[in-house]
């Protein structure tokens, strides 16, 4: 049309290029978006590990079953699902008892699975663990 000033090229390039990268971004933030759900984490018993590997007030991530097992000053295990409660994402960072999440940063206790930094406000899934035979077995029916 005649008077209409038509869009140039460069114009449209960007927003075309921007589109997709705004739409990705969010779904990467929900739960699940990088690929992950709460379903990752064990749906029976899996053995992880010799129960030795863990000591009092310690604790140890396995990620590829997305758990962490830590074990209290009293020699108790307890395990815990390593799903961010806050946006799904798995966790892949444990420095001494302190779970760090890559997504938003949430932090938790290993130990307890209770929040000790924002953005969670719930504590993680506790699943539950035993040793058998000196080998530790988490998820549901260990």
């Amino acid at each position: 049309m005649p008077g209409r000033p038509s869009a140039s090229r460069r114009t449209v390039l960007r927003g075309v290029a921007l589109t997709p990268v705004a739409g990705l971004g969010l779904a990467a933030c929900g739960p699940g978006g990088d690929g992950a759900s709460a379903s990752a984490t064990p749906t029976g018993p899996v053995e992880l590990g010799a129960e030795s590997e863990i000591p009092k007030g310690g604790a140890k991530l396995y990620r590829d079953h997305n758990v962490v097992v830590g074990r209290d000053g009293n020699g108790t295990l307890k395990a815990f699902s390593t799903i961010c409660t806050h946006a799904g994402c798995p966790i892949n960072k444990l420095q001494g008892t302190t779970l760090a999440c890559p997504c938003h940063g949430s932090e938790f206790d290993a130990t307890t699975g209770k929040v000790v930094r924002s953005p969670a406000t719930e504590p993680l899934h506790e699943l539950p663990v035993r040793a058998d035979n000196g080998t530790i077995v988490a998820g549901p029916g260990a």
